[in-house]
């Protein structure tokens, strides 16, 4: 198999479940349940993430999760908690009504911004390991706690690229670079921020393993067709990636080198 085709199979693995898909996706903000399918199907993606407190987890009345595949990975996530505890209560009822023990974690510390607390989720995250949940927490693009988090038990940490549904892309690329650099062995899925193609690059170029995103592909004007942009920058950010770019230079260097030539 060649270098390129390798690099497009590759798959990233998280609590010892492997992917294929280094796109995860949501299901809020669509306008009709037929758009998030179609985008779905677009996508590629194996994952889902799934509000728990804004979504009938007893089927009482129809929601998104009635229109998901089923052979897709269900991501609970505790968006809209703002302490720990709120956030320990909302996972466990996750566990309970969609019989999973993996857990997209977000403790919000701000209102405004929707910026993560990061002691908080910290805190947070700690418990639920010890409950033997599979913890994705949410968290600012801080190494110190990312490495807490890792410390913790967490399987993955998912820093934010900007403000969720902000769609303003990769804004502190070199705190991401220096977290992969940093913990070479992680796994780092960003999470909140990326607006449309190029942001997905970028975020993969700089060694991200996945990326989960929602409103970029739900507020599009088209939503399946942003959802295979998505797939395919995520695709060529990677293979970029794992392929080594070149170093950059002040000055030209000439594509065809003076030395052989026939004079």
């Amino acid at each position: 198999m060649s270098t390129a085709a390798a690099a497009l199979t590759d798959r990233f693995e998280v609590a010892g479940r492997v992917f294929h898909s280094r796109l995860i996706i949501g299901t809020g903000k669509y306008r009709t349940y037929e758009e998030m399918e179609a985008a779905h199907r677009a996508s590629g993606a194996e994952m889902v993430t799934v509000a728990v407190r804004r979504v009938p987890l007893d089927r009482s009345s129809e929601s998104f999760l009635d229109h998901l595949d089923p052979s897709l990975r269900i991501l609970p996530n505790t968006a809209g908690c703002y302490t720990a505890e709120e956030a320990i209560r909302t996972a466990r009822l996750a566990r309970e009504a969609l019989n999973t023990e993996w857990i997209k974690l977000e403790v919000i510390g701000d209102q405004t911004t929707l910026f993560p607390d990061n002691e908080q989720t910290l805190e947070a995250a700690r418990t639920l390991v010890k409950e033997g949940f599979v913890v994705l927490p949410y968290f600012t693009d801080d190494l110190i706690v990312a490495k807490k988090l890792l410390d913790a038990g967490c399987p993955a940490v998912m820093p934010l690229a900007a403000p969720i549904g902000s769609g303003l892309g990769i804004q502190n690329p070199t705190n991401l670079r220096i977290m992969r650099e940093q913990l070479p062995n992680a796994t780092i899925i960003v999470d909140a921020g990326v607006g449309t193609a190029s942001d997905a690059t970028i975020a993969m170029e700089l060694g991200a393993d996945a990326i989960l995103m929602n409103t970029a592909i739900a507020e599009a004007q088209d939503p399946a067709k942003m959802a295979t942009a998505m797939k395919l920058a995520i695709e060529a950010g990677r293979l970029a990636y794992v392929s080594g770019r070149m170093p950059k230079r002040l000055y030209a260097s000439a594509s065809s080198p003076l030395s052989g030539v026939v004079r």
